[in-house]
């Protein structure tokens, strides 16, 4: 009988174990922070989208009667953008009313005229691992209708 082998199992794999564990806990911690970083983006889009609409609301809707001016549809848009957790400072919104060829001509903001607004945002990412620079913009039109 062999004394000091009965209890033991001494065939050498616990290391390569620990670092196959380790190899697969990595690339799955970078697939996870990989599937958070995307969604974050795509709801980042989605509200800058979202507060596209809402300023381009704002303006259709404060045409002729109630003027608005493009500091309020950007104020809108900012406060729509905040409450979204998203940075408002780096943010950049345009209104614009570009007239048509019905006999709307540029800047006129009468009802039947278009309007147009653009929100603009740099995205920047949680984690510093996935260099992504990219500009989340959305651009909507309109016809001011009041």
């Amino acid at each position: 009988m062999k004394a000091g082998r009965q209890g033991r199992n001494l065939t050498g794999n616990g290391g390569q174990t620990l670092v196959e564990f380790a190899a697969c806990s990595i690339v799955a911690v970078m697939l996870l922070l990989g599937v958070v970083e995307f969604g974050r983006m795509v709801l980042a889009y989605a509200t800058i989208n979202n507060a596209a609409r809402v300023g381009l609301r704002f303006a259709m809707v404060h045409g002729s009667n109630n003027v608005a001016a493009t500091s309020d549809v950007q104020a809108i848009v900012n406060n729509y953008l905040g409450a979204a957790a998203i940075d408002t400072s780096s943010t950049t919104t345009t209104v614009s009313y570009p007239g048509n060829s019905l006999g709307c001509a540029a800047g006129s903001k009468s009802p039947g005229c278009p309007v147009e607004v653009q929100v603009s945002y740099p995205y920047q990412t949680m984690v510093s691992y996935y260099p992504i620079h990219v500009t989340l913009s959305s651009q909507t039109e309109g016809v001011i209708t009041f």
